[in-house]
């Protein structure tokens, strides 16, 4: 920024009418937004309505929900189909057979050890016998690592 300083009086003049313009400006920019209460109308509002069903739609709602609850109990026009009766229940012997079943699988999975995943002793003797001729051929070179 310049020294005011040094300014001239035409520039200073200049200086003024812009500072005059940027203000006015913005005076405008604050009635259309509605930032300020100069006079200008503010702007309504928006305002968000539910929207609503008429009360036929919802009576055909409830009367398909009534049927549907009808359906599901067993009760109602729609239950009674030909070769329906009503809802399927699992028979004692049915319900005996899936637990038996189940208990057998279930006892299977205990019994079932996990397998042993470590070396045997015999494995673990041929590494080490493999590790200590590493070592010996390294040492022979004259090595301290490998």
């Amino acid at each position: 920024m310049t020294n005011l300083s040094n300014i001239t009086t035409t520039q200073l003049n200049q200086i003024i009418a812009i500072k005059e313009q940027i203000e006015a400006l913005q005076a405008q920019i604050e009635s259309i937004a509605g930032g300020g209460d100069e006079g200008g109308d503010s702007p309504v509002p928006f305002v968000v309505t539910k929207r609503r069903r008429s009360p036929a739609a919802r009576a055909r709602m409830a009367a398909a929900q009534r049927a549907r609850w009808a359906r599901i109990k067993g009760t109602g026009a729609r239950a009674s189909k030909p070769g329906r009766k009503g809802k399927r229940r699992l028979s004692a012997a049915g319900r005996a057979a899936i637990i038996a079943a189940t208990k057998a699988r279930w006892a299977r999975v205990k019994k079932a050890k996990k397998k042993d995943r470590r070396s045997s002793p015999e494995v673990r003797a041929k590494l080490a016998a493999a590790a200590k001729a590493r070592w010996a051929k390294a040492r022979a070179e004259g090595k301290t690592t490998l």
